[in-house]
């Protein structure tokens, strides 16, 4: 296979460390240290926890060696295209166009804006559209980070507009503020949409909007109060980000929002769009809206919607994806858009770097070890000889499960969340001591008593990250 573990004997004098298998056995509750072990001052011994998650991949071991000198005489980086993004079109600059048709096609540092780019998501689009067009409600289209929920709000909103809706698009920050928000949404809605408003009359000459209509002060009954005279089209305000948000009054004026709109059955509807599991977290639990609102999952992409994903590369940079590609491409992203979008760009990239136009198993690796590298170099150097250490090595698919549990939108997470994602290989008490011994300042995790439960985080989003990958990696590779 691709990563393959070697043995003791086998390990390269570079500094590469190989893994004994974890064949020790978890400390029970019954085994936490005595009180004389505790008065010693020796720290606690971590036993290994026995899952069916493999070990780290011994590549991983590789991220954390000393950089190689780079060679003498190598020439100076140039820009590929000016900053028009224009390219010679002669033979010799072909391979330049290729490169950024490529970029263009599956970049993922930026969502999708627009149709061409956009695939694997159909599903999703057409129950936006239904739910908008025949159901008349407000959609919360929730999921984790990087599984496409703003790239679906952008392409909903372009074909939105096609079919005349007005659609006003906002991105929430933390400090949201209802009052203001919104008063900048109205401001971008014409009065001549309001039925308070006839053609010809000063009013609709003026060219106002609906803002001059709020008072100084308004709440989510003012607004509603405005914009139920909406006439002549039909409003959709999508709030991206939404749970940025710290506010909860913010959330509770909103679902107030709701549910004012829905009762007068204005024209005006609702997106929103945010990181969480469910429902309530985005929205808490408000019973009185829940026939007003229809949630819509993003569900990891199947394999058919990967290779969608990546036929929009190989017609942009005239290449070919190999099914070994595209299976280790697959399995690495784990139905995450944007990894798909990741790899397939450097995995391509590695291709053409290379004078082929054939993406080979080979150059997939060769993207995912460059991705791994690029997530690991962000990492303060504290943080990467934490990960480095042996605890780190030995608690690997601990810190994996970790990672799966704290997929929340704060990326807090409990004993029992991590519990269940071991599906209990390992006693509660055992996961909490262990989780503490990796909760210390500059440490991998940061710990919270508050309201007497213990809740843990990785202190840097980019270590689950990794954790992550590293967990796919090793699927593969077994």
């Amino acid at each position: 296979m691709i990563w393959k573990r070697k043995s003791r004997e086998e390990a390269p004098e570079t500094g590469s460390v190989a893994v004994e298998p974890l064949d020790e056995q978890l400390l029970g509750d019954d085994q936490s240290p005595t009180d004389a072990e505790t008065q010693t001052g020796e720290p606690a011994v971590l036993q290994p926890v026995k899952t069916d998650v493999p070990e780290r991949p011994v590549f991983l071991d590789s991220l954390w060696r000393e950089p190689a000198a780079a060679p003498a005489g190598r020439a100076m980086p140039r820009f590929m295209a000016n900053a028009s993004d224009d390219v010679e079109t002669d033979g010799t600059n072909e391979l330049a166009r290729r490169r950024l048709a490529l970029r263009d096609a599956l970049g993922a540092s930026q969502p999708v804006l627009g149709r061409e780019s956009f695939a694997g998501r159909h599903d999703a689009l057409s129950q936006l559209i239904n739910a908008i067009e025949q159901q008349r409600v407000h959609v919360v289209i929730y999921g984790e980070r990087g599984i496409g929920k703003t790239s679906l709000a952008h392409v909903f909103a372009e074909t939105a507009r096609e079919a005349r809706y007005h659609v006003l698009y906002g991105s929430c920050g933390t400090e949201a503020n209802f009052s203001e928000m919104f008063r900048s949404v109205a401001a971008r809605i014409p009065r001549i949409f309001h039925e308070s408003v006839l053609p010809n009359t000063p009013e609709a000459e003026k060219g106002d909007n609906f803002d001059v209509m709020l008072p100084p002060v308004f709440g989510p009954r003012e607004l509603a109060d405005v914009l139920a005279g909406v006439v002549g089209t039909r409003v959709l305000i999508i709030l991206d980000e939404y749970d940025r948000v710290l506010d909860p009054g913010f959330r509770r004026d909103v679902a107030e929002l709701v549910k004012n709109l829905s009762d007068r059955a204005a024209r005006v509807q609702l997106v929103l769009t945010g990181v969480a599991q469910n429902l309530d977290e985005l929205i808490g639990y408000a019973p009185s809206i829940r026939r007003n609102i229809v949630g819509l999952p993003m569900r990891p992409l199947g394999d058919g919607e990967v290779m969608d994903l990546l036929r929009l590369g190989e017609k942009a940079a005239d290449i070919r994806y190999s099914e070994a590609s595209v299976r280790m491409i697959a399995t690495m992203a784990g139905g995450s858009p944007y990894l798909v979008r990741l790899l397939g760009h450097q995995a391509g990239m590695a291709a053409l770097d290379a004078g082929k136009a054939f993406v080979s198993e080979v150059h997939g690796k060769s993207a995912v070890e460059r991705v791994l590298t690029d997530w690991n170099a962000s990492l303060p150097r504290r943080v990467q000889a934490s990960l480095s250490r042996d605890e780190a090595r030995a608690q690997w698919p601990l810190l994996i499960a970790a990672a799966k549990a704290g997929s929340s939108a704060d990326g807090w997470f409990t004993v029992d969340d991590v519990y269940t994602e071991l599906k209990g290989a390992s006693a509660p008490m055992a996961i909490e001591r262990e989780l503490k011994q990796f909760a210390h300042p500059h440490d991998l995790l940061e710990r919270s008593d508050l309201g007497g439960e213990i809740r843990f985080r990785f202190a840097y989003p980019g270590v689950s990250s990794l954790l992550l990958m590293s967990s796919a990696m090793s699927r593969l590779a077994g």
